[in-house]
């Protein structure tokens, strides 16, 4: 289930945007000014961000390009009043990947949404196999070894692996592992998360106690060091 960014200011519109999205089965995250938005994105990994021009604090052709500047390519569809040439390339040259002009339909609006969606899909490799020293792990069909001896990871284990090998050496958030794996409705704690990592190192790691590829990052959460990828 794709989640997307809203960073509108105007109450009535993000409300709209976000029954409509999730009438669709999208998960909605929200930020009502550019500097809460920015902050959002990087925090918690959108696959795609409704982006409005005109923000408090920090408008959204700045907010783009920082985002890109940091090198992060999350796709972006801006939505604006503005309907001038000049607006529609300055949002483009700011690293935009589509632009929608207020007031739009919802049939546009959200065929745009499907198409950078489907774009991101295409572009992106479909993660596999890692390859964590002596340890491979098949993503596709959930099997794990340690040379020829098998190893049990439950699903929920692959799924964090996954979540950690699609952004390598960054740390992902307990709340983004919760959100991702489990989900809000099954009102898990953070003290999961930290359980199951207990548990999965003591799996994969050579030695648990002094992990060599899922690392802690204080404050924040865990993240895969370095681990050879394989992609299909």
């Amino acid at each position: 289930m794709e989640r997307i960014l809203i960073i509108e200011d105007e109450l009535p519109m993000r409300t709209a945007l976000q029954d409509v999205l999730e009438a669709e089965g999208y998960r909605i995250l929200s930020a009502a000014d550019g500097e809460i938005g920015l902050q959002r994105a990087f925090e918690q990994k959108p696959d795609l961000i409704l982006l409005d021009i005109m923000l408090p604090k920090l408008d959204g052709y700045s907010l783009c390009a920082e985002l890109r500047r940091m090198s992060n390519q999350v796709p972006v569809l801006m939505l604006t009043a503005k309907g001038q040439v000049e607006d529609r390339v300055a949002g483009l040259d700011a690293g935009a990947d589509d632009y929608l002009v207020k007031p739009f339909s919802t049939e546009e609006l959200l065929a745009r949404v499907r198409a950078l969606l489907r774009r991101v899909q295409r572009q992106s490799h479909s993660l596999t196999t890692l390859k964590l020293g002596e340890v491979e792990i098949d993503l596709l069909r959930q099997t794990a070894r340690r040379r020829k001896k098998a190893l049990h990871l439950t699903a929920k284990e692959f799924a964090m692996l996954r979540l950690m090998a699609e952004t390598p050496d960054e740390p992902v958030s307990r709340d983004r592992f919760l959100d991702v794996v489990w989900g809000y409705g099954a009102f898990p704690t953070t003290r999961t998360v930290d359980n199951h990592v207990a548990s999965l190192r003591g799996k994969i790691e050579p030695n648990p106690d002094e992990p060599r590829w899922i690392k802690t990052v204080h404050g924040v959460g865990y993240k895969l060091t370095a681990p050879i990828v394989v992609d299909e």
